[in-house]
């Protein structure tokens, strides 16, 4: 089944991911200096208010900085040196198409930025279970066995939805979460 994702496929809450980015000199002499910064915004800005949070620091020579904490970005873990370029493209990405963007980075993996940009071709949508996307597929279809079944065998013949709902899992990517499922082709 190929159909782009609606609008209605995509999360209505507004997630902000930020990171905290702390002073490594401040942090080294046991000293919490650092500032949680929107990962919406270009990887310029990121540096830019980087910067800032380094010029205000109160130690000599501080010019390195580490990602201490992070929120907002779902299923994808943040290493303490993640690439500023791959958090901003985070951001934005899921600022835009919300949690289902870091599900797709679940899949995707950071190593190629390029890879950040097929989004939209791949994602199909969000359900509350595999079971319901299998039962919209199977609408989608068109398919009612009340027209193709003889009226005295109908109580006898059904589909089973668990197991389709299973089988589609070798042809698509599923990632799960407490809000439901995120569908993706590959």
């Amino acid at each position: 089944m190929e159909k782009q994702p609606s609008e209605t496929n995509y999360e209505k809450t507004k997630i902000e991911p930020k990171i905290y980015v702390a002073s490594r000199a401040d942090y080294n002499s046991g000293i919490l200096h650092g500032t949680w910064i929107d990962a919406n915004q270009e990887a310029d800005d990121i540096y830019l208010e980087i910067a800032q949070m380094l010029n205000k620091s109160k130690q000599p020579n501080a010019e390195e900085w580490a990602i201490h904490d992070y929120e907002g970005f779902g299923p994808v873990e943040i290493s303490e040196f993640e690439s500023i370029k791959i958090i901003s493209a985070l951001g934005k990405g899921i600022n835009e198409h919300g949690l289902a963007f870091s599900h797709f980075v679940q899949m995707v993996g950071t190593k190629d930025l390029d890879d950040l940009n097929n989004f939209n071709d791949v994602y199909i949508g969000k359900w509350d279970s595999l079971e319901q996307y299998a039962r919209e597929m199977l609408d989608d279809f068109g398919l009612n066995l009340d027209d193709c079944v003889p009226q005295f065998i109908r109580p006898y013949v059904h589909i089973d939805i668990d197991s389709f709902a299973q089988d589609l899992k070798n042809d698509l990517f599923i990632s799960e979460d407490g809000d439901g499922v995120y569908v993706f082709s590959f």
